[in-house]
């Protein structure tokens, strides 16, 4: 196996599909690397597309399909630099209807680490998660201690909240043997009334934060038209700002919980408070 990196700060995005998970995640990265800081991003969801506004809205070679084609995995065959010289890598899924995906990641990781992929000159490696699922290898970044911070992004809309209190579920479960912690929680708009009270009243339930609010802005739609985040096609507008923002607020973080999870009552009750 490879070294570990104890400097390189390994941190898992998680979130309900459709939340913005991955975009979130790609500017975040974009941001972190305008501040001059080394960052790779593995996707970890079977579409490969976690890093597609990083290198252009180009497909790359993912980890599972240069395994089954050639038996091997060769670095520079599936790790592309991207914005920022961002390294940026997916580790794809089976052939659909064939195998799991989940077990696809954890082969995914073993093989990078193996193979040297974690450089000590790293200072962040982000896993952006597929959905909401922290079952089987969903949940191998906080079961086996890969990521040691989480951020959960999630939106006003109840079953964002109910799958981020699903995901501060298995953190509180994996937290004595994976060491995974939650460093908070980032909301993205989706324009529900009285929004961004309701997810910092939502974080403060369980015992973390809202790090950072990201409003509802149609520059996102054109950047990802553009093939770029935010942050390489408008990096002086409010948008991008606001991801710089979270970037520093990330960085700066120290803060990190075992996350008290809500009975589902509770989260409709809060859910009540907001939107009655």
């Amino acid at each position: 196996m490879g070294k570990e990196n104890k400097k390189c700060r390994q941190v898992a995005i998680y979130g309900k599909g459709g939340i913005g998970k991955s975009t979130t995640t790609q500017n975040l990265a974009a941001a972190l690397a305008s501040m001059d800081k080394a960052i790779m991003q593995i996707g970890c969801d079977p579409k490969a597309d976690s890093t597609r506004m990083l290198i252009g809205g180009q497909r790359q070679r993912t980890v599972l399909d240069a395994l089954r084609e050639s038996g091997e995995v060769k670095l520079a065959e599936v790790v592309k630099t991207g914005f920022g010289g961002i390294r940026c890598v997916e580790s794809g899924g089976p052939e659909p209807g064939v195998g799991c995906a989940g077990r696809g990641i954890i082969t995914s990781i073993d093989l990078l680490e193996s193979l040297g992929a974690y450089t000590d000159d790293l200072d962040y490696i982000f896993y952006d998660v597929l959905g909401d699922v922290v079952c089987g290898g969903f949940a191998m970044p906080i079961r086996e201690g890969k990521a040691r911070e989480i951020y959960i992004v999630t939106s006003g809309e109840m079953m964002s909240m109910y799958a981020a209190n699903n995901i501060c579920k298995g953190i509180k479960k994996f937290a004595t043997s994976g060491g995974a912690r939650l460093g908070g929680i980032i909301g993205n708009a989706r324009r529900v009334g009285k929004e961004e009270g309701l997810i910092g009243a939502f974080a403060e339930s369980l015992g973390s934060r809202m790090i950072q609010f990201i409003p509802w802005d149609g520059v996102v739609h054109q950047a990802e038209i553009n093939r770029q985040t935010v942050v390489q096609y408008a990096p002086d507008s409010a948008q991008a700002r606001v991801y710089q923002e979270l970037a520093a607020s990330i960085d700066a973080n120290r803060e990190f919980i075992i996350p008290r999870p809500m009975e589902l009552e509770e989260l409709e009750d809060l859910a009540g408070q907001w939107g009655g």
